[in-house]
């Protein structure tokens, strides 16, 4: 082996900061720019990735009139070295919890609806343990079969509806905790709601409050009407507000479709009822995603046996017909 590419030539010469300049000049797309980031000169920056260059005995980039670009090397750099960094920080995170248990911060990605349905209960009794944990939330797609947050290590764990086969699958940790069919629903007052069993050719001309056509909700309602050879209902409001939909389901003669998981986190707050149908509308599985050979801190798997308690209420979904526990409310 060369000695270029030797472990302990490489562990002699190779520095936390070269690589920190290495990803500097990738995220930037600009030695100037990477400059300009780290509050070093250019020409130090240049000198790195030649020493880089010099010391893998490869070229890391290639130089393009608009900056640069990794080559197949650098990329493969770049995932190695993405993941050093990352590796670090967790061993920082996991020195912060030993030292205060109390403390730390959890990266995640969640969809509103789910996030709606599982994260009050879950966040109200880690900030009742651990007052200090930070906890983030950022939008993801879902449902999806693809969840690249995770591969560049932006979250800690993803909560969403996934689509299978899941892209990458092999190095996901994937751990279904419930599925979530739609379900139809009115309101209790609504004259569906005091019939025992509802056809779907009779809701071709009810009016109904869906999402938007591209979403999975509007597709998955359209698929059902079309495997009975008719054609999709008019669609009178389309929105992605879940509450929306719901408060106007009780100003008018409206139908609607939602994850079991939102009817039910709503139990209680709206006269809405499950209606007696089956439009055999394919559901997707709410499951908590990590990266498979990633080590998790304390906080994350903390908030994970969180979500974990959370979810066992929602596998039993409310039976076919029922008001769902929804308690009926006068019109206004």
């Amino acid at each position: 082996m060369p000695p270029a590419r030797s472990e302990e030539h490489i562990g002699r010469r190779l520095r936390l900061r070269d690589l920190q300049v290495f990803l500097a000049v990738i995220q930037s797309g600009s030695m100037a720019k990477a400059a300009a980031q780290l509050g070093i000169t250019q020409p130090a920056v240049s000198d790195i990735v030649a020493g880089l260059e010099q010391m893998f005995a490869v070229r890391l980039f290639d130089r393009t009139p608009h900056g640069v670009e990794p080559t197949a090397y650098g990329r493969a750099l770049l995932a190695r070295g993405r993941a050093v960094f990352d590796e670090l920080k967790q061993g920082i995170r996991d020195i912060d919890f030993l030292a205060d248990p109390t403390a730390g911060e959890v990266m995640i990605g969640c969809p509103g609806s789910v996030a709606a349905a599982l994260l009050p209960t879950a966040i109200e009794r880690i900030g009742a343990q651990h007052p200090r944990v930070v906890l983030h939330f950022d939008e993801v797609p879902s449902p999806s079969s693809e969840f690249p947050s995770l591969s560049n290590r932006v979250h800690d764990v993803v909560l969403a509806r996934i689509a299978r086969p899941l892209a990458d699958e092999n190095n996901l940790s994937i751990e279904v905790l419930f599925d979530d069919p739609l379900v139809v629903v009115a309101d209790i007052h609504s004259p569906w709601a005091r019939r025992r069993k509802v056809d779907i050719v009779e809701l071709c001309d009810a009016p109904w409050i869906l999402t938007a056509p591209h979403t999975w909700v509007h597709k998955s309602v359209s698929e059902a009407f079309e495997a009975r050879g008719l054609v999709m209902p008019r669609v009178s409001l389309a929105t992605p507000s879940a509450l929306l939909r719901i408060d106007l389901l009780a100003r008018g003669p409206y139908v609607t479709a939602l994850p079991i998981s939102v009817l039910r986190l709503n139990a209680g707050r709206q006269s809405v009822k499950l209606l007696p149908i089956d439009l055999e509308i394919k559901g997707y599985p709410v499951a908590i995603l990590t990266l498979r050979y990633r080590t998790l801190t304390p906080v994350a798997t903390l908030f994970i046996e969180h979500v974990r308690e959370v979810a066992k209420s929602m596998r039993t979904p409310p039976r076919s017909g029922s008001a769902s526990h929804m308690q009926p409310r006068r019109r206004s």
